[in-house]
């Protein structure tokens, strides 16, 4: 294995940045490769030329699998994981040592226009799902890449954006995922995100890549930049970056600051050595020769993941799953016209790096041909922004009258989501609504089928559907898993890993959304998504973790029990009280205690198990919580603090569906906060022995020996109470300081004690 010390300063400048737009930089005189690496993250876009870096659509076929947006709400990490495997088989086929993916920035608005690549507008979802991917892919030898680091929530300006954010609300909401998955998996490689946090641009992020990463998580990985993401490879070089993608081919510069002393060798060692070791773990994978992986299988698991993608919002009336026939002679099944030109030409993925080339494309209509089902199909209207003509609207009512069940394949063109731009509303198509609206005068069973990567307008549209299916993009075999769920081949299990707001000008980030003069405020804080909803009673169209299913479920015999000082397990029976096998996911909230000084939501995700039930049969399923579970950040003492006190922990089936409510007491942290000259008189009262201190203040100001305090002028109590002690002569003049000392004197004394 070579070692950094065996390469010149020139050879390990060049280590730190590519060998090509795909490729990282080999040494050829030490016999080190230069191996490839790919986009994702949903699939392998592996370009056919291998030297362009924008050729979106040239690329090798590779298994499509739903995009985070429609994978998250499966709630299965074992499915995710499952793909993860698949997605690395396809890597070691193509020669591809690291697949960048995936991504886990919080969908903090769900106007950003790749949203459908981020997992969740929660932070404990997006981790502890995604992680799946990691896990997946480098069990078979191939790296991923964490992406993006940090707090790329917006697609607006996003190359240079400074997000302003503070940092409780980086620990609390924006870090988290990336936190979980890094001590979790050790995903080899970490990708920067393109804006500034705080004023310094993530390449050059050493709090952030050093400081956070490496120091305080652990991460043993290599940190690569995205494209185009590096302004200065000196800076970048000292705040940890090992890598430039694509090179910028200055390697020379980096040559001269190592002379001039801008970035030690020792620094460039460390990060050339991380380079070394990331060729060495791909090494036994890129070594394998004549690995060809199955298709058909591939298909089969993006099939699967695609049914459980799937979220079923609304079955009035029970309509699914509909009918498919028995096949004796006059048994036809439910008469379906199919509306839609989704139907036909299906929007399965995203637009901008993470568009798949498939190996195999179904659409709804190939999916219901193949089943043999009793339908029709009229485009009802085109993908552009052409007006809608009289002919397709005809064609379109003419097939609903004569069905039975009207599927209404609906939802956004590419064109109106896509990595590069955020979107400007959350509206579906005028056309389009027009046209389920006359629709639905004609047939009242319809079925709505949405494809879309995020939240849209809801209201008031969906009261001219009885169904809804909300099934995101769902991959190459989206069109089989629909036809499974229409016809009750599949049980729909998918629940809402976003809020649907019922309008966008509910979602708290809207008041700085999406910035302006190259800034942008996170001022909603830690209040993102239904931490906001839920706290401040805010209506939406749809909660998060929402998600219907033709089973029924009841969750009974909750218990919960502290198993430390700060963490606790969680205990519920979840029976299946239906005929039909299905899929309840168990979803665990924590309300804060009492005792928290800082303001929190009313409740917080931290735990959920997906658990599959046979009819009439009941499982018991237990979830623990951990000392995060319990935990704020405080920026004041620079740390994750567990208060002692009494928590409440909810088990519900989404964020508005509390089954119980029970508590647990907890006895905390051992932090303790040393008062001083900065705290306020009521901290000095809720201390321990800053309240003999204030208890001995008040008995020699009745005797005289200190100025006393009055006890029945309640102004001035209320002015002490969050009054620093320092200040004490504001109201007290210069016999103020007598106090302030007397107060800090006896309080160190009164602790000295202990």
């Amino acid at each position: 294995m070579v070692n950094v010390h065996d390469l010149t300063v020139e050879e390990k400048a060049s280590l730190t940045s590519g060998g090509d737009a795909w490729h990282f930089q080999s040494v050829e005189r030490l016999g080190v490769p230069g191996y490839m690496l790919t986009d994702g993250p949903h699939g392998l876009r592996k370009e056919k030329s291998e030297t362009a870096a924008l050729d979106m659509k040239n690329t090798v076929p590779a298994t499509c699998f739903p995009p985070a947006a429609g994978m998250s709400s499966s709630w299965n990490p074992d499915l995710v994981r499952e793909v993860g495997v698949a997605m690395g088989e396809e890597c070691i086929q193509e020669d591809v040592a690291v697949i960048l993916g995936p991504g886990v920035n919080i969908k903090r608005n769900p106007l950003g226009g790749r949203s459908f690549e981020y997992w969740s507008e929660d932070p404990f979802l997006a981790g502890h799902e995604a992680v799946g991917i990691v896990e997946g892919v480098q069990s078979q030898g191939i790296g991923t890449s964490l992406k993006h680091f940090a707090a790329n929530n917006q697609e607006t300006d996003r190359l240079r954006i400074d997000a302003r954010i503070s940092e409780r609300a980086l620990r609390e909401i924006y870090l988290p995922a990336f936190e979980h998955i890094v001590k979790t998996a050790q995903p080899w490689t970490i990708m920067c995100a393109y804006n500034q946090l705080n004023g310094v641009f993530g390449s050059e992020n050493r709090w952030l890549l050093t400081d956070v990463l490496r120091d305080e998580w652990g991460f043993e990985g290599i940190v690569m930049s995205d494209w185009g993401a590096v302004h200065d490879r000196a800076a970048s070089l000292n705040a940890g970056l090992n890598l430039e993608m694509p090179p910028s081919y200055t390697d020379d510069e980096i040559v001269v600051a190592v002379k001039d002393g801008r970035v030690s060798e020792e620094q460039l060692d460390r990060m050339a050595q991380g380079m070394l070791d990331l060729v060495e773990k791909a090494r036994e994978a890129m070594e394998r020769e004549g690995f060809v992986f199955d298709k058909d299988v591939h298909h089969r698991i993006a099939r699967r993941a695609a049914q459980e993608s799937i979220v079923m919002l609304k079955n009035e009336d029970g309509l699914l799953p509909l009918a498919s026939g028995d096949g004796a002679e006059g048994s036809e099944g439910t008469r379906v016209a199919v509306i839609g030109e989704f139907a036909r030409t299906p929007r399965y993925q995203g637009g901008g790096s993470s568009h798949i080339n498939p190996t195999k494309m179904t659409s709804l209509l190939d999916a219901l041909e193949e089943r043999g089902a009793n339908f029709t199909f009229a485009p009802g209207f085109t993908l552009d922004r052409s007006e809608q003509t009289d002919e397709l609207t005809a064609e379109a009512l003419s097939a609903a009258k004569a069905a039975d069940v009207v599927v209404f394949a609906m939802g956004l063109p590419e064109e109106e989501e896509s990595e590069g731009f955020d979107r400007t509303h959350l509206d579906m198509p005028a056309k389009q609504l027009e046209l389920l609206a006359a629709v639905s005068e004609v047939n009242e069973n319809v079925v709505a089928v949405l494809s879309n990567g995020s939240a849209v307008q809801m209201n008031p549209w969906q009261e001219n559907a009885k169904a809804v299916l909300e099934t995101w993009l769902l991959g190459q075999a989206g069109g089989s898993a629909v036809a499974d769920i229409l016809f009750g081949d599949a049980n729909p299990s998918g629940k809402l890993a976003q809020s649907f707001p019922l309008d966008i000008k509910d979602d708290p980030s809207m008041v700085n959304w999406p910035g302006g003069d190259r800034v942008v405020d996170y001022g909603e804080g830690i209040f993102v998504g239904y931490r906001y909803y839920d706290t401040f009673d805010v209506d939406v169209a749809y909660p998060f973790g929402y998600g219907l299913s033709y089973s029924t479920f009841t969750v009974s015999d909750v218990a919960v029990e502290a198993t430390g000082s700060m963490s606790a397990r969680v205990s519920a029976t979840v029976t299946n009280t239906s005929d039909v096998d299905g899929a309840e996911v168990v979803q665990v909230y924590v309300n804060p205690a009492d005792t928290t000084p800082v303001q929190r939501p009313v409740h917080e995700l931290k735990g959920f198990q997906k658990v599959f039930v046979k009819a009439g049969e009941s499982v018991r399923v237990s979830i623990d919580l951990d000392d995060r579970a319990f935990a704020y950040w405080s920026e004041k003492d620079g740390g994750w603090r567990v208060v002692a006190g009494e928590y409440g922990v909810e088990v519900a089936t989404c964020s508005r569906d509390i089954v119980s409510r029970e508590t647990v007491s907890l006895a905390g942290d051992d932090f303790y906060a040393e008062l001083n000259e900065w705290s306020n008189y009521g901290e000095f009262k809720a201390d321990k022995w800053g309240a003999l201190a204030v208890q001995h203040m008040l008995e020699k100001g009745a005797t005289g020996e200190l100025p006393a305090i009055p006890q029945d002028n309640l102004g001035v109590q209320l002015f002490l109470e969050t009054m620093p002690i320092n200040s004490m002569p504001v109201l007290f003049g210069k016999e103020g300081h007598r106090l302030t000392q007397f107060l800090l004197e006896d309080y160190a004394a009164e602790r000295a004690k202990a």
